[in-house]
């Protein structure tokens, strides 16, 4: 008797175990089918060949840091208003509140979420870390269009930007990463 209930107390917890390694991907899945999350593409997008005169599109700009994160990030207008296609350009303000150098890392998110495959950004201070000495200030730059593509019925979107304080795992790749040498001092047979 105890044997079976055993059994189906083993079962279970691998069952969970499965299912607790499954959320992650069925999660991307769901939110591609149903455009939730608004995770934008962090790759290099090339340059729109058109725009839509035809209408105007809302785009407004959040940021705020993670608990802990020492920076200060907003960009210079608050919203743009531009048409579907057209190259636009924001600056930001960055601010290491911090006594010591760190190390930002700024994570992109759009709302609604299905609008994230429209955004293609062209530059933009996400694509890479972004070190700061203590108490520096400086200006990012993000340079993106919206696809012409974009559904009629979105007329306008959130860029939201959360940023994360990653000095310390930056510091670990460092260590971590080996030296290869450039070139070799070894006597070569010619």
């Amino acid at each position: 008797m105890h044997g079976a209930l055993l059994k189906k107390l083993v079962l279970t917890s691998l069952g969970m175990f499965a299912f607790a390694f499954a959320l992650v991907p069925l999660y991307d899945v769901f939110c591609q089918m149903t455009g939730l999350n608004g995770k934008p593409s962090l790759a290099v997008a090339q340059a729109s060949q058109q725009i839509d005169i035809e209408r105007f599109v809302d785009v407004s700009f959040t940021t705020h840091a993670q608990q802990g994160a020492p920076f200060s990030v907003q960009a210079e207008h608050f919203k743009v208003t531009i048409q579907p296609g057209e190259i636009t350009k924001v600056a930001f303000s960055a601010t290491n509140l911090s006594q010591e150098a760190r190390v930002m890392q700024a994570i992109p998110s759009v709302s609604p979420g299905i609008a994230s495959k429209y955004l293609h950004k062209m530059a933009c201070f996400c694509f890479n870390q972004q070190p700061m000495e203590a108490g520096q200030h400086q200006t990012f730059e993000l340079m993106f269009y919206l696809d012409t593509a974009l559904p009629y019925e979105i007329e306008e979107l959130t860029l939201s930007y959360t940023l994360f304080d990653i000095t310390e795992q930056s510091q670990q790749l460092v260590l971590e990463t080996p030296i290869e040498p450039v070139f070799s001092m070894e006597n070569s047979d010619e």
